[in-house]
């Protein structure tokens, strides 16, 4: 069920992302947009997650410290902004996991072991032991950060729907308990992006198949010039199918209506070639990324935990004044 009907002005969005290396155009797509238009318009939470990422990394976490400093660089430098959003380092907030022990006393291991990506990433994680207290839960953990702040609305895409229902069935459980405490999330969809990799796969940073927002105009036209393309045209006189091809793909996020429309035209007709159509794509991809490289530059000279500071007292305090009222209702 979406969280359509609720007035922007009512709802306390939250979201984050686990900082595992740089971001890509594909978390532009997928959720850096929607984040910008959500802050326009709602109270906004938005966590960098670094204790999720030792739930997979926990052998090794010599990297995350650097990782928070590459997301936090690349929300700053799209345009998420620390005075209208409280943007916050999950692990300066003590009172997250005083809560999820709490959740964890009522959390239903089964319903745990039965969250689709516990499997799935254990699959495919196969390189690293998994079987870990942490990792099974990771789902109650996101609930946390959900609660915590009093976020009642998430925005996700239809693929981690399932997170926020089993968000909901812990609050509705704890309630149940303890006394009306939480309000039950509610997922806001967001527009699932179509965005593929520069091999046609998934953009992904294990594929190697990425652009990221931190890509300079040169490393911008040395990954997009060897893009596949429609494999019907082998030569520049043979027509293809615009749908069939990932860098027309990359022209429906990033070139105009009528340049789309002439790409369209010229590749069905092969009146444009290969070539031609990605130093369009490339111009257009240079035009959108200019602003976003200048942000950056900006913020790169400054010290993370001084950008970072203020939003994490914004979201301990408001951890706080959650705390202080799960611990009357538990009687603790």
């Amino acid at each position: 069920m979406e969280n359509a009907k609720t007035p922007p002005k009512e709802r306390i969005v939250m979201s984050g992302m686990r900082p595992t290396g740089p971001l890509h155009l594909g978390h532009w797509e997928g959720a850096l947009r929607s984040w910008l238009q959500l802050q326009q318009e709602c109270e906004c939470y938005f966590s960098i997650a670094d204790w999720h990422a030792l739930t997979t990394e926990y052998v090794d976490p010599s990297a995350i410290r650097s990782h928070v400093r590459d997301v936090l660089l690349d929300w700053l430098s799209v345009g998420i902004d620390p005075e209208r959003s409280v943007v916050f380092r999950q692990s300066k907030i003590k009172e997250i996991p005083e809560l999820l022990l709490l959740f964890a006393m009522i959390a239903p291991l089964g319903r745990l072991e039965r969250v689709p990506t516990f499997k799935e990433q254990k699959a495919q994680l196969n390189d690293r032991d998994l079987n870990t207290f942490g990792f099974l839960g990771y789902p109650l953990l996101q609930t946390i950060d959900i609660i915590v702040v009093g976020g009642n609305t998430v925005p996700v895409g239809e693929d981690q729907v399932f997170h926020i229902e089993l968000a909901r069935e812990m609050v509705r459980r704890f309630n149940q308990f303890y006394g009306e405490v939480f309000a039950e999330p509610m997922e806001l969809l967001t527009p699932q992006s179509r965005l593929p990799g520069l091999d046609g796969r998934k953009m992904s940073k294990s594929y190697g198949n990425v652009i990221n927002l931190s890509d300079d105009a040169d490393t911008v036209q040395r990954k997009i010039m060897p893009m596949k393309t429609d494999v019907r045209r082998q030569r520049r006189s043979d027509p293809g199918v615009p749908e069939d091809c990932p860098v027309f793909a990359f022209h429906k996020s990033f070139s105009s209506d009528e340049e789309i429309g002439e790409v369209d035209a010229g590749c069905r007709s092969a009146g444009i070639g290969c070539i031609d159509c990605k130093r369009i794509l490339i111009a257009n991809l240079n035009r959108f990324l200019d602003p976003v490289r200048e942000r950056r530059a900006r913020f790169e000279r400054m010290n993370v935990d001084d950008l970072l500071a203020p939003g994490n007292e914004r979201a301990r305090e408001r951890a706080a004044r959650t705390l202080d009222v799960v611990r009357e209702h538990v009687k603790l």
